[in-house]
């Protein structure tokens, strides 16, 4: 299976890729899904042309929005399955523009390399109680629960068990170099987040996934039967 990243690296040639409707129709598209799409699949969801929307899929891979691969269907294969297809899917990369520049990223994994080093624990209690306060704010005002996490960038979604997967962490860049920093974080903010809105603060589990934030919210059913077995243990 080949795999072929977008050349545009610029953060303003990205954004800008963007601003055309035709185009965000097309990222949102494929964004909402964890498996890349094909060309057809893309088309059909956003209900245009096929080689309309090839066309522009292919100029958010200029961009540096998209990346493709090529795969035959699942079971599909051997002689005379023809030519693997080609997919579509985003790029995990942010891209971000500053005039003039700055250097926000640089910031963050200053501190959080402070954080870490701390051997007094003070500065990572000083973060958990930031990020449990900004929770309570995320969670006061009534509103539901899914804009509150789409507005915070989680893209949550609801699985087949009901719980909510949260597809995007809004702190990508440095959970990989701060992993357990970060999901503690997550944790703790959108724990005092369900606290706040009067849910268990236990449904925000870890779980740590591939592609997705570190944090599950698992069904209120699930969380009080996890915490049953956790007082009969």
């Amino acid at each position: 299976m080949n795999s072929e990243a977008g050349a545009g690296t610029d953060g303003l040639q990205g954004l800008s890729a963007l601003a055309d409707p035709v185009r965000r129709r097309l990222y949102d598209a494929i964004a909402a899904h964890d498996e890349p799409l094909t060309r057809d699949d893309a088309a059909r969801e956003v209900g245009m042309a096929r080689n309309l929307a090839a066309y522009h899929l292919d100029r958010l891979v200029e961009a540096g929005l998209l990346t493709t691969t090529y795969a035959r269907p699942p079971g599909v294969g051997g002689p005379g399955a023809g030519r693997p297809a080609k997919r579509y899917h985003r790029v995990r990369e942010e891209r971000t523009v500053s005039v003039p520049p700055r250097d926000y990223a640089l910031l963050a994994d200053l501190l959080a390399t402070a954080i870490d080093g701390d051997g007094s624990g003070a500065l990572r209690r000083a973060l958990m109680q930031a990020a449990e306060a900004e929770g309570r704010a995320a969670g006061a005002g009534g509103r539901e629960l899914m804009e509150v996490l789409a507005e915070r960038g989680y893209e949550p979604a609801v699985d087949a068990e009901g719980d909510i997967v949260l597809r995007n962490c809004p702190f990508h860049r440095l959970s990989r170099t701060h992993t357990e920093l970060v999901c503690t974080l997550n944790q703790a903010l959108l724990g005092s987040t369900l606290e706040t809105r009067g849910e268990d603060p236990a449904r925000a589990e870890l779980c740590p996934h591939e592609g997705r934030c570190c944090v599950v919210i698992r069904t209120e059913a699930s969380a009080a039967q996890k915490g049953l077995a956790g007082l009969s243990g």
